[in-house]
């Protein structure tokens, strides 16, 4: 067990294996067992959904809870641990993670039939409150995905020092990316509110 909790990818894919390795006891108990339909995909895309914002979303509290309130309280020295070293590796992590929460989520709004409702905020005629929660929740998602790519990631670059820019740009960038990560720490808030309401209440 050591040998496996000892690597990161390792434990990754015991993860992944005890997964299957539940799925198939679960079929055993299910009267029809494993059924390959539409209704087993969006089960699917909803598990990889939560699994990305999971990461997403853990990433995004790690980095406002634990880094940004810290990093004053580090030494100058020691600080390049975290800014040449570690920021970087949460920041692809950040990203992609992100990438993958919208689009598993766009793949199971389409799946269960409410993409156009929820897209449109449950709006059009016939929309239900449940289609406007998570229609909220998916432009709240969305916002938060644009910020991330597009203005996070960018200032950050710089601030880091991933790509040229005059130093005096750089605390300007950091200030920028944190602002923005705060903006998304709030709207995670309501955001993670309107899904699971969708699921619970509606």
């Amino acid at each position: 067990m050591a040998k496996i909790l000892s690597s990161l990818n390792n434990t990754i894919i015991a993860g992944f294996v005890l997964a299957v390795v539940f799925v198939l006891i679960m079929m055993q108990w299910h009267d029809g067992g494993f059924s390959n339909d539409t209704g087993w995909w969006a089960f699917f895309f909803r598990w990889l959904h939560v699994l990305s914002g999971v990461m997403w979303i853990g990433i995004l509290y790690y980095f406002n809870f634990v880094q940004i309130p810290n990093m004053p309280n580090i030494p100058d020295d020691q600080k390049p641990a975290i800014t040449k070293v570690i920021a970087p590796e949460a920041l692809f992590w950040f990203r992609w993670a992100a990438m993958s929460t919208i689009v598993t989520g766009l793949i199971l709004a389409w799946l269960n039939g409410y993409l156009v409702d929820a897209l449109t905020i449950g709006l059009m005629a016939g929309g239900t409150a449940k289609a406007s929660a998570i229609g909220i929740g998916m432009w709240l998602g969305a916002i938060m995905w644009f910020n991330v790519w597009f203005i996070i990631w960018p200032a950050q670059q710089i601030a880091l020092g991933m790509v040229e820019a005059d130093d005096a740009a750089k605390p300007a960038a950091g200030r920028k990316a944190m602002l923005f990560s705060r903006t998304n720490t709030m709207l995670s808030i309501p955001m993670l509110y309107c899904m699971i309401s969708a699921q619970n209440i509606f």
